[in-house]
């Protein structure tokens, strides 16, 4: 888990991501299906729920749902792999992978097909893997069920003296903050201008990935700058 050491780029990283999903998921409970795309438990429910009414359609759509979000998670663990937080891993990949399923999401959700909602599904199972990966899966940041029970654990060890944890107590209550006003942003979007609402959440990560790979690149030169001699 990162401490309190952590730079800012990390606060305002964990902003944008929760942004994204926070949008992406408004727009997908607003949506044709009205379907959870930025966590699973909702979406197992419907699966098990649907398939024992013997509504097979809903059903499948569910697991297609739950298939794609698993496989963006598959994905972002081949890529990323280590499990520290460190300049140099290849966030900027998974972020421009998540960046251009959102961008196809938005194409295929303008046609009317099914396989716009998988592919922004499978954009969250991307991020949220990424995250979990550097954060030894105590983060998230495409669903707030772990970070409001840790929020109130904390409160509830304030209430008696217990020593709390004021770090994860901060970038938690950023991370929130960060999802709710990106379900703000996802449905009055929504309303205005339909699908095409995932542009933003499209535009945030890959500006997210690009952002991200230039810094890598430039503290790399500036450490071989530095090594060679004067």
């Amino acid at each position: 888990m990162l401490r309190n050491a952590t730079p800012a780029w990390i606060y305002l990283g964990g902003l944008i991501l929760t942004l994204a999903a926070g949008a992406i998921n408004a727009v997908g409970f607003l949506g044709q299906h009205h379907q959870a795309l930025s966590h699973m438990s909702g979406t197992v429910t419907v699966l098990g729920m649907e398939a024992a009414l013997a509504n097979y359609a809903v059903a499948l759509h569910a697991l297609a749902i739950l298939t794609a979000f698993f496989g963006g998670c598959v994905i972002s663990g081949a890529i990323i792999r280590q499990t520290s937080l460190r300049l140099g891993r290849r966030y900027g990949v998974v972020l421009s992978l998540e960046s251009a399923a959102l961008f196809l999401a938005v194409y295929f959700l303008r046609q009317g097909t099914n396989t716009g909602d998988y592919l922004a599904a499978m954009a969250c199972g991307l991020q949220n893997a990424m995250v979990s990966s550097y954060s030894s899966s105590t983060m998230r940041t495409t669903h707030m069920t772990g970070m409001v029970t840790d929020l109130g654990i904390a409160c509830g060890h304030f209430i008696r003296g217990a020593t709390v944890d004021w770090f994860r107590f901060r970038m938690y209550g950023v991370l929130f903050l960060g999802f709710f006003t990106g379900g703000v942003i996802g449905a009055i979007g929504y309303k205005h201008f339909g699908y095409d609402t995932l542009l933003f959440p499209a535009m945030l990560s890959g500006i997210a990935g690009v952002g991200y790979t230039a810094v890598k690149h430039y503290e790399h030169r500036r450490k071989l700058q530095a090594r060679l001699p004067a």
